[in-house]
């Protein structure tokens, strides 16, 4: 089935946020500071008040009186422990470069931005800390001089008799891992059109979010409005990757600057301010042992996940670094687990979603893990993989209950994938021609499905994981599915859309799936994220569906007087089973039940024909896939070329094979740019130099390579329809089956890789320390 959606966006017919022109709007920009950490001393806006084609001026002082309280915190890891108090806009001090600490808005952007420059302000530049050693050192300045020292939070994730496993191993390795800070660089930056009411003091906003029944309460709780009073609509989005869930100052700011200017503010980051603006993510230094048996049975796994956060915290905390040591484990069965999450605030923008979460990190590590130990032992990866693989299902790892798997089945599918491919015989001719070439493995699960309320409510969540949504059947028998998720450029309409048609049987496009608006939408607790959209908001529209099917079948009972049994649903008509010509069109059947319904209508019926669902799963849905890469190293400048890249995946039933495909090639480009190519860098002072695509690369249709993809089915039991997630799976293995064949590739070298991302410098080094070896 071809994606609904995208006829509109191809043929340029599709809204976004900076299309939306409401009359008399204004623009806005914000003024960020130059510094990483500096007291603001003075901050005069009275010559850009005064600049002509300016309604409104705000500093964070006027913001922090017109707001009830500071930015919020959705997910706590460490109740008690330290929180940062954060308003939309700097107050006292700036704690990065790009925090912003005033506001203008004009008439349009560029005559809010020569208004900026006229804005004086005086800084009394502080000691920065960028590095995680500079923040953890005692004489370390503080960023919160009411903390008594950097660490924003810490948590464990344990299981079993660690202290045992470790006591009683024939084989203890050690490792330290470091991943770059990186960001989801979507094709659009985030925005927001505002509008406040001063009669009602009713605030309709647009904002191009994943998230927008989160958003709403957010907006309210931070205004002081009771969520009635607020409404947010979302158009369309020019993709999200997590970076778009949160809940950002700058959305605050232009909802303050509409009711100081009594206008319509649209406040849209440029592409230069978004890579300080927008949540960053990835950085982490992960230390962990691993005790196992002489056999390759990995017993115990212990050490410290440091989460390198930014000044302040993001709408979801320290929650992504807990991630990664939750799913540490990944698909093996360690019995004994003890890992220590320790967030370390620094002068950076603040840490928080991107694709994946925690989880790349955590895979890079089980799966170095599992290379490493085999290289030790003398043992093949893959039966090291193997006899660690989790093979009862039911399974509880140290936090999540992982539902099913078919683990080894789908290592063998990859690995025939690659023999079918013949890579083998293609690295052997490239070596003997004196290139460096390599093949690489990674194994992951996925945590899917997210997020069942009662679990992470537990876990520290400050919201909600169930989905709602509703399916009507008109008066002209067309169905109408009406869900809080949010189309972002993955499919979801389509997919949704899909369920409906095959629950009552109807063509495909007699569906249309309505989304985008708290005023009408269902409510969707934690959004579009964490790959649960097509799991937890197919199921909803897949029982409301269910339901309205059976409705169907009974009206079409009575009219036949025939029992519902006897019935069948066949491309929109209701007809007697074996009896030719005995049918009613769904449309027939509509306009009974809106229309005309005496005589129709059976006496208990109600009518209209209309489902609702509210679909809270009780646990995740675990998928799993493997990733197998092929690459070629230029030893001369350090160079990494991707020639092949296969994934073998299971997210349960497949709604649409090509939507699923799309989602998992989408993902391991992101993998690769993570693996080979992004790095968020700052120099020793906390000067950002990294604020723009010169600086900052991304993977090309030139250096990403041709995919192929192989699916099994493993349907969850637990979840209506079979569905598991398949928005992050892409990710997650990619930057460690990459590390992997580079190993391969150098293995004459001893290269062996602990940090992402591998560029070209570090890699050269690398070999050249190896051949000095």
């Amino acid at each position: 089935m071809s994606r609904a959606e995208d006829v509109r966006l191809l043929t340029g017919r599709a809204v976004f946020i900076d299309d939306l022109r409401p009359p008399g709007v204004l623009e806005a920009a914000i003024l960020r500071s130059p510094h990483p950490h500096a007291r603001i001393v003075r901050l005069d806006t009275t010559a850009a008040a005064a600049h002509p084609g300016v309604f409104a001026v705000v500093t964070g002082a006027d913001v922090k009186s017109l707001v009830r309280r500071p930015q919020p915190l959705i997910w706590r890891l460490a109740p008690g422990g330290p929180e940062t108090v954060a308003y939309p806009l700097a107050v006292d001090k700036v704690l990065y470069t790009g925090h912003g600490l005033a506001a203008v808005a004009a008439v349009d952007r560029a005559t809010a931005e020569d208004a900026l420059e006229l804005i004086d302000v005086e800084y009394e530049p502080l000691p920065a800390v960028t590095t995680l050693e500079q923040a953890l050192a005692p004489d370390a300045p503080r960023l919160h001089e009411d903390w008594p020292d950097n660490v924003a939070g810490r948590a464990v994730v344990a299981q079993g008799d660690v202290e045992a496993a470790f006591a009683g191993a024939d084989v203890v390795l050690r490792e330290t891992f470091r991943f770059a800070r990186q960001w989801g660089a979507s094709l659009e930056t985030r925005g927001v059109v505002a509008t406040w009411d001063p009669f009602t003091s009713h605030l309709d906003a647009w904002v191009n979010t994943q998230s927008p029944h989160l958003i709403r309460e957010l907006f309210a709780e931070v205004l002081g409005l009771s969520v009635d009073k607020v409404r947010v609509r979302v158009p369309d989005i020019g993709g999200g990757f997590g970076s778009k869930s949160g809940f950002y100052g700058d959305q605050v700011v232009a909802a303050v600057l509409s009711r100081v200017s009594g206008r319509p503010v649209k406040f849209l980051e440029d592409r230069r301010e978004s890579f300080v603006a927008t949540v960053h993510a990835r950085e982490q230094r992960i230390d962990v042992e691993v005790a196992a048996r002489t056999d390759g049975t990995i017993t115990g796994l212990r050490g410290t996940v440091h989460g390198v956060l930014g000044a302040n915290f993001s709408t979801v905390g320290l929650s992504p670094c807990w991630t990664t040591a939750a799913i540490m484990t990944g698909p093996y069965a360690i019995p004994a687990v003890e890992l220590d999450v320790v967030g370390v605030v620094t002068n950076k923008p603040p840490y928080g979603a991107y694709r994946g979460y925690g989880l790349p990190k955590a895979n890079f590590v089980h799966e170095h893990v599992v290379e490493a130990l085999a290289r030790h032992l003398g043992l093949d990866p893959h039966e090291v993989r193997r006899r660690n693989f989790v093979t009862e299902f039911p399974y509880q790892s140290p936090v999540f209950v992982y539902d099913s798997g078919r683990y080894a089945e789908c290592l063998d599918l990859c690995r025939d994938a690659v023999r079918r491919a013949g890579w083998a015989d293609r690295v052997a001719r490239a070596r003997a021609e004196g290139a460096h070439m390599g093949i690489g493995y990674a194994f992951h699960n996925e945590v899917s499905a997210f997020a069942p309320s009662r679990i992470v409510n537990m876990s520290g969540l400050d919201h909600s994981g169930f989905d709602e949504a509703a399916v009507r059947i008109d008066s002209s028998g067309r169905v109408t599915v009406h869900t809080g998720q949010t189309s972002m450029g993955q499919g979801i309409h389509t997919a949704l859309a899909q369920v409906a048609a095959h629950a009552l049987d109807v063509p495909l496009d007699h569906v249309t799936v309505v989304s985008g608006d708290t005023d009408s939408a269902p409510y969707t607790g934690y959004g579009t994220a964490a790959s649960r959209a097509a799991a937890v908001g197919g199921a909803a529209v897949l029982n409301a569906a269910t339901r309205l099917r059976a409705k169907v079948l009974r009206i079409a009972a009575h009219v036949f007087e025939a029992s519902p049994d006897d019935l069948e649903i066949s491309d929109g008509v209701v007809s007697v089973k074996g009896v030719p010509g005995r049918s009613v069109t769904l449309a027939a059947i509509g306009d009974a039940a809106y229309r005309r319904p005496h005589g129709v209508l059976p006496d208990d019926e109600e009518p209209t024909l209309h489902e609702r669902e509210v679909y809270d799963p009780v646990n995740v849905a675990t998928a799993f896939g493997c990733t197998a890469v092929l690459a070629s190293v230029d030893v001369e400048t350090g160079a990494v070329e991707l020639l092949g890249y296969l994934i073998a995946h299971d997210c349960g039933t497949m709604i649409n094979p090509m939507i699923v495909e799309g989602q998992l090639q989408g993902g391991a480009a992101q993998a690769i740019g993570g693996a080979l190519y992004e790095r968020l860098a700052y120099d020793a002072s906390g000067e950002a130099l990294t604020r723009s695509f010169a600086e900052y690369l991304l993977p090309t249709a030139g250096v990403v390579p041709p995919f192929g993809i192989n699916h099994m089915e493993t349907p969850a039991d637990h979840i209506p329809g079979g569905f598991k997630g398949a928005g992050e799976a892409g990710v997650i293995g990619g930057g460690a089956a990459i590390a992997h064949a580079v190993e391969d590739a150098l293995a004459e070298f001893g290269v062996r890789i602990t940090s992402l991302p591998i560029t070209p410098p570090d890699l050269l080094a690398a070999i050249r320390a190896g051949a000095e070896r």
